[in-house]
């Protein structure tokens, strides 16, 4: 799909349409991170942030289609219920089982992909090689499941799930029928220590997203060792308590959230336009909106 570059002195005043449907839609930052990248590369595209319900959802379905969008996020709750009005999904998008990016063709076909997932492990990629790695997610959630799902597509080792509840055994299972890698589930009912062979250790749950700052991962600290890579999904604060304990601890290699966050919405626009943007100009305008120093 061809999206138009455009000059300032163009005729043209129609831009490409793309967006994200999502409730509540008003906290989230990706429509300040899109739009920067499209005013860097001088492309004829215009983002636009919805607050739309599942109950709304497949109307709003069509009306993007109706009015010739290119292509929209979903964010909670309907990443899920999308799935169902959809024409195509993804490979790893239905192992995940949720839909967070939509496609949307010419001929008005719609295809879902989950970029979440892909986001991480495009950013901790980085910093290391997945392959044959043992990785610690803490949640079973829809973040989890994105990234334990692409982490194992990457050729992880071994992916031990650590939760609350008994969903973390349906993700391992999940990985271990779906996928090459070999999963386990760890019931989180104390402090959990951290495996010292661990290689990567990631915290894919809410705890410290603002405003609850001050929340901490039960988790033993002093298990949290020099050699592992420690990566948080939350994108604010930049550096929640448990980067900070990684950090206090001699880990050398930390993955903040915002990182994912500037990754996955590059590979969306890499989806619907089929150019790869700029990581910084997102991220320097993700630490402007959120009202960050530069870090």
């Amino acid at each position: 799909m061809n999206i138009k570059e455009h000059k300032i002195s163009s005729p043209d005043f129609l831009p490409e349409l793309l967006g994200s449907f999502a409730k509540p839609a008003a906290e989230n930052p990706t429509v300040a991170i899109m739009e920067a990248a499209f005013r860097h590369h001088q492309l004829h595209c215009r983002y636009i942030n919805c607050e739309v319900g599942p109950e709304n959802l497949q109307a709003a379905i069509e009306g993007a289609k109706a009015m010739g969008w290119r292509g929209f996020n979903c964010s909670i709750p309907n990443k899920v219920e999308v799935m169902k009005y959809l024409d195509r999904i993804g490979e790893s998008a239905q192992i995940i089982g949720a839909v967070n990016t939509v496609i949307i063709g010419p001929d008005g076909r719609t295809t879902g992909e989950n970029t979440d997932g892909k986001g991480f492990v495009k950013a901790i990629s980085e910093i290391t090689s997945i392959t044959d790695k043992k990785v610690v997610i803490f949640g079973a959630g829809g973040a989890a499941h994105a990234i334990a799902v692409e982490m194992a597509l990457a050729r992880a080792r071994e992916i031990i799930i650590v939760n609350v509840s008994e969903r973390g055994k349906s993700l391992a299972d999940l990985l271990n029928s779906r996928t090459p890698a070999k999963a386990s589930f760890q019931p989180w009912n104390q402090a959990f220590s951290i495996p010292s062979d661990a290689d990567i250790v990631i915290n894919a749950t809410p705890v410290g997203l603002y405003p609850n700052v001050e929340q901490r991962l039960n988790i033993r600290v002093d298990t949290l060792l020099p050699q592992m890579i420690v990566a948080d999904c939350i994108p604010n604060p930049v550096y929640t308590h448990f980067l900070k304990d990684a950090l206090a601890n001699g880990c050398k290699h930390i993955l903040p959230g915002m990182n994912m966050l500037v990754y996955q919405a590059m590979i969306a626009i890499k989806y619907w336009t089929g150019k790869e943007v700029n990581a910084g100009i997102m991220k320097q305008e993700l630490m402007r909106v959120l009202g960050l120093s530069k870090q």
